[in-house]
């Protein structure tokens, strides 16, 4: 999110409330921060009036015993409630942040599909990991510290009053101008570190994209000016903060400046009048002590606008993540599937009548008018050109997608009638890419199925053959696994054994032999027809030897179901088809050579 150049983010009532949501579940920790803070500053205002005691006793007959003992219980006191305070405060910090990490990761989970793909997975991330350190102080201890401070600075200006009127208006003036000028100055600071912010998000977007793809960079020999394009956003992230880090500095140096000369002007009026006899000396020193502390509610003060600036502009980025579309929200709760009533044996498992479907509120449709009966056991392959609505119509019965007409069914029953949960438990899915989840082989098998024994990973494993890969690692299944730990084949192997310990009514597999020598696509196109002889096998056909085992081939074209048949009808009906198989017997004659 870009922030136009004329916006400043000011501290407006609709902003604070958005900050205060994140702080309202722990009010009653943030009023007994509260009230420690104004015990704590209470006691710092009495300490130069107790001290005043102290010198007044050294002239007269009284003791200094009262005096000094009131000090040192105001010093053990104030060490005390200063320490609650900073502990209580620092750990309420920690908890927000921890509600909204936790809130962000779940609602980008529960998010439909497309919802979170229109956003570059890097800034998604970026506003869990950095917006959300930006909440610590804001929501927190900003507003005690405010609340505190405004108090500090008026009770200081009070008993300063107490002591000496004339003195107090030279102070007096000092704090208004230095009050005016961080009044111009403190929006603009907010500004720069907002705009700092979101070209951060910016970059953790971008680089995101840059190491996922990072092969593609090197082999094009492109690192410098992808590091490039991405730095750009770094500088400008810079360019901000320095703004920001110069406009804070100005003000600083205007404020110490302005407290100093007050000071000075102090010393000198005080010091006049005490030798007029206007002024006690120990009342000087004791309003020098004031004076010298004046610093320290001014201070926190700016430095809890600031905060709180900031955490305005993180708050609402984080909470835009609430406009994100989620998937239904009666199975947030896992819960095991339903047991499933009898069917009639010829009810197909999956079924599509005249469905239609794009990607996003007028968005040409991906697919439209397509009906596709998928029988309970058979392999069913789908073949097209690129664009033809292939992977739309593997997101729609994966329920990823919603259609934007028509009515897909589930052993005949509407998949309306089904939650996002139960239709998924149905099915397995192996994709084109085969990312790995963070974490070992044995999380990665484990994914969809974690009650999994041991035995029937090593099952899977064999079916796939990489059981003799997996004995020979140190760690073997508690190996973690990365992108980078084993290569394509691999991966696409361990997503075909993750979906195979399933054991689904229906496997998707949008071409899970692609990346395959041809020893191992071949124990594998034995695991799928065991599985087509189980149950359903659909499968996105990128290679030769996948069309022609298939039972029922499905030709599409342009978002729409062209033709459907066996190889040899198809071959002789379809010109489409024709031309595909040409390509793809190319493409298997290329790799063998």
């Amino acid at each position: 999110m870009t922030v136009p150049e004329s916006v400043s983010p000011k501290l407006s009532v609709p902003r604070l409330r958005i900050l205060w949501s994140f702080a309202r579940p722990h009010r009653r920790a943030l009023v007994l921060a509260l009230v420690l803070a104004l015990v704590g500053s209470g006691m710092g205002l009495a300490t130069p009036m107790v001290t005043k005691s102290v010198l007044d006793a050294l002239g007269g007959p009284d003791s200094l015993r009262g005096p000094i003992l009131a000090l040192l219980v105001l010093l053990v006191v104030g060490s005390a409630v200063m320490y609650w305070q900073w502990t209580l405060l620092g750990a309420l910090g920690e908890r927000v942040v921890l509600g909204a990490r936790e809130t962000m990761v779940r609602r980008f989970l529960r998010a439909t599909v497309p919802a979170v793909t229109r956003r570059p997975p890097g800034e998604l991330v970026t506003r869990v990991t950095s917006d959300t350190v930006l909440l610590h102080q804001a929501a927190t201890g900003a507003p005690v510290g405010l609340i505190n401070a405004v108090v500090m600075l008026f009770g200081t200006l009070i008993l300063m009053g107490v002591l000496d009127l004339v003195l107090l208006g030279t102070v007096a003036a000092a704090v208004a101008v230095v009050g005016v000028l961080f009044a111009v100055l403190m929006p603009g600071i907010a500004t720069a570190q907002q705009r700092a912010q979101d070209h951060l998000g910016r970059l953790g977007g971008n680089l995101e994209g840059a190491m996922r793809a990072i092969r593609t960079v090197k082999a094009g020999r492109a690192e410098d000016r992808t590091a490039e394009r991405i730095v750009a956003d770094a500088r400008t992230s810079a360019e901000h903060g320095v703004r920001a880090v110069r406009r804070e500095a100005l003000a600083w140096t205007i404020a110490v400046a302005g407290i100093q000369l007050a000071i000075i002007l102090v010393l000198g009026v005080g010091a006049w009048r005490v030798s007029e006899g206007a002024l006690e000396v120990s009342s000087l020193i004791a309003f020098l002590l004031y004076a010298f502390g004046l610093m320290d509610p001014i201070s926190e003060l700016s430095q809890n606008i600031t905060a709180l600036q900031s955490g305005i502009a993180a708050a609402e980025r984080i909470r835009e993540t609430d406009a994100l579309e989620s998937e239904e929200t009666d199975d947030h709760v896992r819960q095991p599937a339903p047991v499933r009533a009898a069917v009639a044996g010829d009810t197909p498992v999956l079924e599509l009548r005249d469905v239609g479907a794009a990607y996003g509120p007028g968005a040409d449709p991906a697919v439209r008018g397509v009906s596709l009966v998928i029988p309970r056991h058979g392999h069913t392959a789908i073949v097209g050109p690129s664009g033809a609505g292939k992977t739309t119509l593997f997101s729609l019965v994966l329920r990823f997608l919603e259609p934007t007409g028509g009515e897909l069914l589930l052993d005949g029953r509407p998949y309306r009638d089904h939650s996002h949960d139960e239709i998924r438990s149905r099915l397995a899915y192996v994709e084109q890419d085969t990312p790995v989840v963070p974490g070992t082989i044995r999380d990665n098998l484990l994914l969809a199925r974690p009650g999994a024994t041991d035995a029937e990973l090593r099952r899977v494993l064999h079916e796939v053959r990489l059981s003799e890969k997996v004995d020979a690692l140190d760690e073997g299944l508690d190996t973690p696994l990365s992108g980078a730990a084993v290569s394509g084949g691999e991966r696409q192997r361990i997503a075909l054994a993750r979906a195979l310990l399933r054991t689904p009514d229906v496997l998707l597999l949008d071409e899970a032999t692609a990346q395959l020598d041809g020893l191992t696509e071949a124990a594998v196109q034995t695991c799928v027809r065991a599985r087509a002889a189980a149950g359903a096998v659909v499968t996105i056909a990128h290679r030769l030897s996948t069309v022609i085992d298939a039972d029922t081939i499905v030709v599409m074209e342009a978002g729409r179901v062209r033709a459907r048949g066996g190889h040899a009808e198809l071959l002789r009906t379809d010109a489409l088809y024709r031309e595909l198989v040409e390509a793809l017997r190319i493409s298997a004659d290329t790799q063998a050579a």
